[in-house]
């Protein structure tokens, strides 16, 4: 199976947001990420301003224990759905959009 570089060995990975609550500075995300055909839901703060655009992912320790049994590393799945967070490289519902296209 090929995989993207920087990836870490992480097999294909989508995130959804079901939920953005804030402003352009920073938002309260939650909603779930989908790997290996299971489901497992998050957290994060996505923010933007000193320093560029980042993002803090939290996942249940006994999610991440799942994960590992699945063969995959925790820190590398964690960092991948920053990256997709910070690159918006994620599923919103409808009526949700980024804060930079709701001038």
């Amino acid at each position: 199976m090929e995989r993207a570089s920087g990836d870490n060995d992480v097999p294909p990975v989508t995130v959804f947001v079901k939920n953005a609550d804030g402003s352009e500075i920073a938002a309260k995300l939650s909603g779930y990420f989908v790997v290996k055909g299971k489901e497992f839901r998050f957290t994060a703060i996505a923010f933007g301003r000193i320093g560029g655009h980042n993002a803090s992912v939290k996942i249940a320790k006994t999610t991440l224990d799942k994960v590992a049994k699945m063969g995959i590393d925790p820190d590398a799945l964690v960092d991948t759905i920053q990256r997709k967070i910070v690159e918006g490289d994620v599923v919103l519902p409808e009526g949700i959009k980024p804060p930079s296209s709701s001038e």
